[in-house]
């Protein structure tokens, strides 16, 4: 496909997506229709719809419409690209730009940083001075980061080993066990490295959520809101445990044994953590707004209403309650979520300790986008 042709099937998924079609579904929709397209052009046109998702606003503006085509040419000149290079209306470019087909943004605001208006003062009141910065780098592609599974190898080891197969990464400050691929990071789950279960893909603030545990040998440690498991399987590697999973929905942690196996580590699924209990230290990976990884799913930032956030403070507020019931007395609570808005992360961990006797909070500790991973929040507190 030429670059042109690539536009043009990006404005295709989007008009789907806007006419309310889920985007995977619409990618997927998509791709079955183009069996000519290659693994490269799936990969392109994929990067060119999400990145206009994640600044659909900006771009909408800049483009002259909420459209497809709106989208596609605020995006070329965002980035200071002729839009005519591409919509040349030749094979199957898009159509020529015409004369109307203009647009301008304002210098700041929820338009400008790519954020729905009913929610930019929250995030105003939430971020203050880190606003600016914070959104800005929600607007671009998320980078990818590695966990080394250090139970079993070295940051150094693995380093050498997927060099060796065409893959470049840094160690990241955020956490030890992190590493950030700068070079063929499509090629990491067919790497030898990837399959011996000496890595995970696991964000950098995520692994920093798990470094900031007190995780000893010997402890007794359930993961309430497992999900895929990628913060159980950390724990794992940080310390032996007597390590429990557990998920409202049981399907989410479906790869979990098998994963758990290829790193080497021993994982007990459970549907009622209650049976289990108590335990040493309960972890709480709430449901969130996911405002601190919009990023990797700006269909999410869209998709969130008023009302579902209300829905989401009450849910983590029940799932707390439930959670600190299953702590041993001394033991340790700690609350994460991968949000941005202090209603979810502050004021909630204020309200749990105003309304339930014997808890304290230990700390509490903000990993932003800006330092390089997902805008993530952890607190630790201790029952007396």
């Amino acid at each position: 496909m030429t670059p042109g042709a690539r536009a043009a099937a990006a404005i295709a998924v989007l008009d789907r997506y806007l006419a309310g079609e889920p985007i995977e579904k619409a990618l997927t929709n998509w791709g079955r229709a183009s069996r000519y397209a290659g693994s490269g052009d799936r990969a392109g046109v994929r990067d060119l719809v999400f990145d206009a998702l994640r600044c659909k606003r900006s771009y909408a503006a800049l483009g002259g419409a909420m459209s497809g085509r709106g989208l596609i040419l605020g995006g070329l000149r965002a980035a200071g690209s002729d839009p005519a290079v591409l919509f040349t209306g030749d094979g199957h470019a898009p159509p020529q730009v015409e004369a109307a087909e203009t647009g301008s943004l304002p210098a700041d605001g929820a338009e400008a940083l790519d954020v729905p208006d009913w929610l930019y003062p929250d995030l105003v009141a939430s971020l203050g001075d880190a606003l600016v910065p914070v959104l800005r780098a929600l607007q671009s592609r998320a980078p990818v980061f590695l966990r080394v599974n250090t139970a079993r190898t070295t940051l150094a080891e693995v380093q050498t080993a997927l060099a060796a197969e065409g893959i470049s990464t840094a160690a990241h400050f955020l956490a030890k066990t992190a590493l950030e691929v700068s070079g063929n990071a499509r090629k990491i789950q067919s790497s030898g490295v990837y399959a011996a279960g000496l890595l995970e893909l696991q964000d950098a603030s995520s692994q920093a959520v798990v470094a900031a545990l007190p995780l000893a040998d010997g402890m007794r440690v359930l993961d309430h809101c497992a999900g895929g498991g990628g913060k159980t399987l950390a724990m794992a590697a940080a310390a032996r445990l007597k390590l429990y999973a557990h998920d409202a929905n049981p399907r989410r942690m479906a790869d979990l044994p098998e994963r758990a196996k290829r790193a080497g580590v021993r994982i007990s699924l459970t549907e009622k953590p209650e049976a289990e209990a108590p335990f040493d230290l309960v972890l709480v990976d709430a449901p969130c707004s996911g405002s601190g990884s919009w990023r990797r799913d700006p269909e999410g930032k869209w998709a969130l209403t008023p009302v579902r956030l209300a829905e989401l403070i009450a849910l983590q507020r029940d799932i707390l309650a439930r959670a600190a019931a299953m702590v041993a007395s001394g033991g340790l609570l700690a609350y994460a979520t991968c949000s941005l808005l202090t209603g979810e992360n502050e004021a909630q961990i204020a309200a749990f300790v105003a309304s339930q006797p014997g808890w304290t909070l230990q700390r509490q500790e903000r990993f932003l986008p800006t330092s390089g991973g997902d805008g993530f929040y952890v607190a630790l507190l201790t029952r007396a």
